[in-house]
């Protein structure tokens, strides 16, 4: 296999209402899915010397992750956010300052492809970091833009948007960050060719997504019917981990969409972001024809 992925940012348990807490944050849950994707994903985070870091390093031990790039911090504590439900919906208080607004400088990259958002671009510690790492030497950066108030400054997101290569957002973050136009394919294509980005994907909930790419390559797909949910808290994080894997596999954007979509729409049914059930990813490891862990 080509050299993996490391992906950057924020570690974190969310908290929910009826008291259940779950492992999350978009750069873990997109490598808890690429390791069962059998990916090699490497985390570049940090968490506290606290029984919450603890936890977050023996679950990606026993899920076969790399934890050597989670640094320990001796005074900030692991991130946590607190998540309420507003008609199915998620809303999100995230605390600050944590230990992955200071992530350390990890080992030297080695990766193809480099995953982040942007609420890891809160606190500088961590946007020096992140820049080491996009700088290194053909590496492609793919860009899940995030953005969660008041932890976003368009002029930050901006430049992190012209440096990568792919951007995922959404169809409210396109609003924000695209130039004025008539219709969303006209805004989507513009910022695509003004960030002079390879490729750049707009989810649309309940509308499915269009994928974007140079010379007027488009696709899009609808979001698959009678679809379970529970919430929809990781539902982007888990599309972007099939459009990545669509990207290091060679498959078609239109075939990465309906993958992608049919993914995310099964997190749905969780509670919370993540599953630690190999049984979970079996139908589309099977579907998709890739093999799982322990495998030839």
């Amino acid at each position: 296999m080509s050299p993996g992925i490391d992906l950057f940012g924020e570690v974190l348990f969310d908290g929910f209402p009826d008291g259940r807490r779950v492992l999350g944050g978009a750069p873990f849950n997109v490598a808890w899915h690429l390791a069962a994707w059998g990916e090699a994903p490497r985390l570049v985070s940090r968490v506290g010397q606290d029984e919450d870091g603890a936890a977050v390093l023996a679950a990606m031990q026993g899920w076969g992750m790399d934890t050597g790039a989670v640094s320990r911090d001796a005074t900030l504590p692991t991130g946590r956010v607190d998540v309420t439900l507003a008609d199915g919906e998620p809303e999100y208080e995230i605390v600050h300052p944590v230990a992955w607004d200071a992530i350390a400088t990890p080992p030297p990259p080695c990766a193809a492809w480099l995953y982040h958002g942007s609420l890891a671009l809160r606190d500088a510690r961590s946007r020096e970091t992140l820049e080491a790492l996009a700088c290194a030497n053909g590496v492609r950066v793919f860009l899940d833009v995030n953005l969660r108030p008041p932890w976003w400054d368009p002029e930050e997101v901006g430049e992190r948007v012209r440096a990568a290569h792919w951007v995922k957002l959404n169809e409210d973050e396109l609003d924000r960050l695209a130039p004025p136009g008539n219709s969303l394919p006209d805004r989507a294509r513009a910022l695509l060719e003004n960030a002079g980005l390879e490729g750049l994907v707009v989810t649309r909930g309940a509308a499915g997504a269009v994928v974007l790419g140079a010379d007027d390559v488009a696709a899009a797909a609808p979001a698959p019917e009678r679809v379970r949910v529970v919430d929809t808290v990781g539902a982007g994080d888990a599309f972007a981990s099939v459009m990545i894997l669509g990207l290091r596999r060679g498959w078609s954007p239109v075939v990465s969409l309906e993958r992608a979509l049919e993914f995310a729409a099964a997190v749905c049914g969780l509670r919370g972001a993540t599953v630690a059930d190999p049984a979970f990813y079996r139908p589309f490891l099977d579907a998709w024809g890739l093999p799982g862990e322990g495998d030839d």
